[in-house]
């Protein structure tokens, strides 16, 4: 099958883009607005795009708290969403008012950073502390607004102890989850090992 993006007619019950660009990793991003109040969202449109130094982005359909938070306030943090932390996860994906602090909600713990003020989830294994670097708005159809990219640097990391094995990141220790298509995840627990040729 081929079909026209912008015309978006598959034929099919539900569009499938996200399903075809699988698994999307989850950041799971922890900001704070001017009040101190705790926003934290999980966004499937994230990645890591560059290791020196470290960035790492996600894109919003739309300014949210969290575009909103991090624009202020020049800071935020990237949390490890794992298979153990799923139902947490899913808990802050809910939509609430700015007022309602999100690692309450769902019970989490907000544990202090080293170089930014919004707080890790003390839960997850791997967290990134960020300092905001830009916002890029994507076109959108016909005109409209599109998504916004905000891009990020990692200026500090919080690893978990147990995560490390024999001088490595155990990946599949952690178990992190991703994002697939519709209402349906990922679990990393396999890893393999390709040499270079």
């Amino acid at each position: 099958m081929f079909y026209e993006t912008n015309e978006n007619k598959h034929g099919l019950a539900r569009d499938p883009f996200k399903a075809l660009v699988a698994p999307r990793p989850i950041g799971w991003i922890s900001s704070l607005d001017a009040d101190g109040i705790v926003n934290l969202a999980p966004y499937s449109f994230f990645n890591a795009i560059s290791d020196r130094p470290p960035f790492v982005m996600f894109s919003s359909s739309g300014r949210k708290d969290s575009v909103r938070n991090i624009e202020a306030t020049g800071e935020f943090v990237c949390s490890l969403a794992t298979y153990e932390l799923k139902e947490q996860m899913n808990t802050t994906s809910a939509m609430v008012g700015p007022e309602v602090d999100e690692m309450k909600l769902a019970g989490l713990t907000p544990a202090p950073c080293n170089l930014v003020k919004p707080p890790r989830v003390a839960e997850s294994p791997v967290a990134f502390e960020c300092k905001y670097y830009k916002t890029m708005v994507l076109p959108g159809l016909n005109g409209a607004e599109g998504n916004l990219v905000v891009l990020g640097e990692v200026v500090g990391i919080h690893i978990d102890d147990d995560a490390i094995v024999d001088g490595r990141v155990d990946t599949a220790k952690m178990r992190p989850i991703a994002r697939l298509g519709y209402m349906d995840y990922s679990v990393v627990d396999t890893v393999f090992s390709l040499d270079r040729p």
